[in-house]
Order: structure tokens, then C-alpha cells, then sequence
């Protein structure tokens, strides 16, 4: 890689990182984008590493098209064999491949939240449900049914899951909630797959069932990515994390880039504990911390840092002991 003079010490050595899991904190305006897309550049220009062997994952979609356009600029030639995506349309992808391998029709159809309610109405006496079907208003609890169901693919938690933690309980008028809701869990998943159709959820969980139960269509996922790049790391949940450590592998070649500070699910604690749970799976993993902010003058910085530990005393810096206060250059 040509030195870069506009790069500092701590994206040059983020860039250059080569092997190993690589966690890297960078707070707002640090160029967290440009270390992303200078990395992809420094491993196929300088360290040959094929465009296909590289996978890019984001929360967003808009973060996604942000790194493309980016990549498209710095690699003119070959990037678009790159997998640069949402975790969702990753695993979107990969179930259309091999979705047959668990019993999936590879046809499935996506449907949004709202056909998702429009299916549980349209089997609501096939839901078992009673605390939570009102005879007044039976489709009362539908969407917070959805929101619960979703949480729980999100926390990585299948119905089998669920209904084996209900079983351990002392049974008590709330354990036969959970229990009608684990039951309404497991007959809502069994819906989908009648009608041959899949929700967002349904994405993540159905492929992370899919590498753990096929080791083989693992392996050659885990053979092709030799490198692995996460983006808005702090606001994947953690059946997300679970996938990206899959593929990770026996060379755990996985950057992640994030930031506790700017995770839209800080409220749930998301933020620390995604970056608590990498740092369990990967003991050894290297740290660059980037504050050189390129944004804002240092008095600006210093009231937002003042506000941020004020309101969030759970932070990173507290946690791990990571100095982020951020810098003006």
C-alpha cells in the first residue's frame, strides 16, 4: 500500500492488519469508512487476496450502498465479485442456494411485517391462544406477539429453545404465559413453512441453522471468505454475531468496526455487550481505538463527550477501560 499521508498511525495500522480477529473502536467523523475501504484495498492490491475471498457485512442498507460506492472508487476493476451486503440480504442469499439442505424450499417468498400480521390473523384459531386472544378483541396482542417472536430470533432463541426454559421454570400464572407463548412461537414458524415463506427474522436464524446443522455448506462458505469485515458492529444482535463467528473459522480473519456511542440499540445494552461477546470469542483479538475526529472543532467535542458520559455510565471506556475521548485534527 502507498503510504497515504491524510491516514494516521491508528487507521495505518487498522489497514494493515493482517491476520486475526481485529476489533476496531472508532467514535464519529474518525474515518471509520475510509479504513474499511483502504483495508479491502491494502488486502487485494498488496497482499493479493482475490475480491471474491473478502465479505463485507452492515447493518444498513444504506451503509451497505455507502461501501460500495466507496470500494466501486478505490477498485475500479473486480470489486463487484465482492460480497458487499446487509447480514439480512447475505443470508437472503445464501439460503436461495442451499435452503434445501434443512428441509427449506429455496423459492420461499419475504414478507414484511405487516403480511406477517395478516397471517396470524388469518390463523388465529390455529394459534392456540387463549391469555392472549381477548374474546373482545382477539387480534389485540398480534403485534406485540410479532415484536416477541422477533426478539427472540434476534437473541438466537428457537421455539425447541424456549420451550425447554419454560419447563425448567416453577409454574406460576406467568410461566403459563410463557407458555402460551411458546407454544404460539412454534405454530407461527410452522405456518411460515406451510405457506413457503420466510420473514427478516427468519434470515439469520433459518442460515445459522443451516451452518450448524450442515457443517459441509459451513466449510465452503468458511473456505471461500478468507476475510471477513463487519460494519456497525455495536448494532447487530446477537444471533448476527453468532453468524459472523461461524464464518470467521478456524482463521478467525474477522474485522469488526464499532462504536457503543452511536448504537441506535443502546437502550438494550446491544452496544456493550456485542463488543463484550467478540472480545469473549476472541481473547487474542488486536484493538485499534481511532479518536482523531476530522469533523468538529475540540470544544464541540469536549461538550459531547461530556453529555455522552453523563447519560451513558455503562460505556465502553468505564467497561474495558478504552480511552475514546475524541481528538480535532
Amino acid at each position: 500500500m502507498a503510504e497515504n499521508k491524510t491516514l494516521n498511525p491508528q487507521q495505518i495500522a487498522a489497514i494493515k492488519h493482517l491476520t486475526g480477529p481485529l476489533l476496531i473502536i472508532a467514535g464519529a467523523g474518525t474515518g471509520k469508512t475510509t479504513v474499511i475501504t483502504e483495508r479491502i484495498k491494502y488486502l487485494i492490491l498488496e497482499k493479493n487476496v482475490l475480491p471474491t475471498q473478502i465479505l463485507a457485512l452492515t447493518f444498513t442498507d444504506k451503509a451497505s450502498h455507502e461501501m460500495e460506492e466507496r470500494v466501486d472508487v478505490a477498485m475500479p476493476y473486480g470489486y463487484t465479485q465482492m460480497w458487499i451486503s446487509t447480514f439480512h440480504a447475505f443470508c437472503d442469499r445464501i439460503l436461495r442456494n442451499d435452503a434445501h439442505a434443512i428441509g427449506l424450499d429455496p423459492g420461499y417468498r419475504l414478507i414484511s411485517e405487516a403480511e406477517s400480521i395478516l397471517l396470524l390473523k388469518k390463523n388465529i384459531f390455529e394459534m392456540e391462544l387463549n391469555i392472549f386472544r381477548p374474546l373482545g378483541n382477539p387480534t389485540k396482542f398480534l403485534d406485540a406477539l410479532l415484536i416477541h417472536f422477533s426478539r427472540l430470533k434476534d437473541e438466537d432463541v428457537s421455539p425447541t429453545d424456549y420451550l425447554k426454559w419454560i419447563k425448567q421454570q416453577k409454574i406460576t400464572g406467568e410461566t403459563e404465559q410463557y407458555l402460551e407463548l411458546a407454544n404460539a412461537y412454534k405454530k407461527y414458524e410452522e405456518l411460515k413453512i406451510k405457506e413457503g415463506v420466510m420473514d427478516f427474522s427468519d434470515l439469520i436464524s433459518n442460515t445459522l441453522l443451516l451452518f450448524r446443522t450442515r457443517k459441509n455448506i459451513l466449510k465452503k462458505y468458511q473456505e471461500q471468505f478468507k476475510f471477513i469485515l463487519v460494519d456497525e458492529f455495536q448494532d447487530t444482535n446477537y444471533a448476527q454475531n453468532e453468524l459472523a463467528i461461524l464464518l470467521a473459522g478456524d482463521d478467525k480473519n474477522i474485522t469488526v468496526v464499532a462504536d457503543d456511542d452511536q448504537s441506535i440499540y443502546r437502550f438494550r445494552g446491544a452496544a456493550v455487550s456485542n463488543v463484550l461477546q467478540f472480545k469473549k470469542s476472541f481473547p487474542k483479538a488486536k484493538v485499534v481505538t481511532l479518536n482523531n475526529n476530522y469533523r468538529s472543532t475540540q470544544p464541540i467535542l469536549d461538550a459531547a463527550y461530556a453529555l455522552i458520559q453523563h447519560n451513558n455510565p455503562n460505556r465502553l471506556e468505564i467497561v474495558e477501560g478504552i480511552d475514546k475521548k475524541l481528538k480535532s485534527h
